[in-house]
């Protein structure tokens, strides 16, 4: 199957230290792709650059055949890449269904002639419809987090950057998200998920990569990478006497 994304040998230095060190790696076309590993391992850095927000020290970033390092983030959105972020980030000052309206408006394909329809098919897609006309500010934690996924999903990406979008969420929630995600790579949307949480990697993605102080430090699926002694040490540390 063909790459959406390539990284090659990707590099970010912040005032001399590497936050990022020599990443590569291949995204399939509709492959829902894992990105794992301790805190400060540069995965939310790296989703960053890829979604334009950050500018990449060298390396490369290829997109549909297509280089777009150090492309800004409206390009990113323009051509098909989109993201959530750990932290939802709605205009809370909007209704739930303005905020999807601002991600149908500026992203990737044309604008539909019927915005509210449109607006209301994501916000049934993510179960947020019954609550449209509520100002974003009075949602639940869980329902800020399908939020961001409904507006990230109007802006119709090829390939979606989810940041731990389930973090925070009780397990039947984060369950719920995770169907969601599936639901999105089956109509044929590639994913590439962050996520701190082994288990709700190791249950959906196709391929997993392991990320350790800026570097990659595994790649495979998800069994192989699981039971892999650095992955292992990276997540737990060395045993005694070992």
């Amino acid at each position: 199957m063909a790459s959406i994304l390539k990284l090659d040998r990707l590099s970010k230095n912040f005032a001399g230290l590497a936050a990022l060190k020599d990443v590569s790696f291949e995204v399939e076309e509709g492959g829902l792709f894992g990105l794992i590993g301790p805190n400060g391992a540069g995965k939310t850095t790296l989703l960053s650059i890829i979604a334009g927000s950050i500018q990449p020290t060298s390396g490369s970033i290829v997109f549909q055949g297509h280089e777009i390092s150090g492309a800004k983030s409206y390009h990113a959105v323009r051509v098909g890449i989109a993201r959530t972020h750990q932290i939802p980030k709605p205009f809370r000052g909007l209704s739930v269904l303005e905020n999807v309206e601002v991600g149908l408006r500026f992203g990737h394909s044309k604008r539909s002639a019927d915005k509210t329809k449109s607006v209301m098919e994501f916000l049934e897609r993510v179960g947020l419809a019954p609550l449209s006309l509520m100002p974003a500010s009075t949602l639940s934690v869980g329902d800020m987090k399908r939020l961001e996924l409904a507006r990230t999903l109007a802006a119709r990406p090829s390939l979606l950057l989810c940041d731990e979008v389930c973090s925070g969420l009780t397990e039947t929630e984060a369950a719920s998200i995770l169907e969601l995600l599936c639901d999105i790579r089956r109509a044929g949307t590639s994913v590439l998920y962050v996520e701190h949480n082994l288990r709700a990697i190791m249950s959906i993605c196709d391929r997993v990569i392991v990320m350790n102080s800026g570097q990659k430090l595994a790649e495979g699926p998800p069994e192989a990478v699981q039971n892999n002694p650095s992955v292992i040490e990276a997540y737990i540390g060395k045993r005694a006497g070992a």
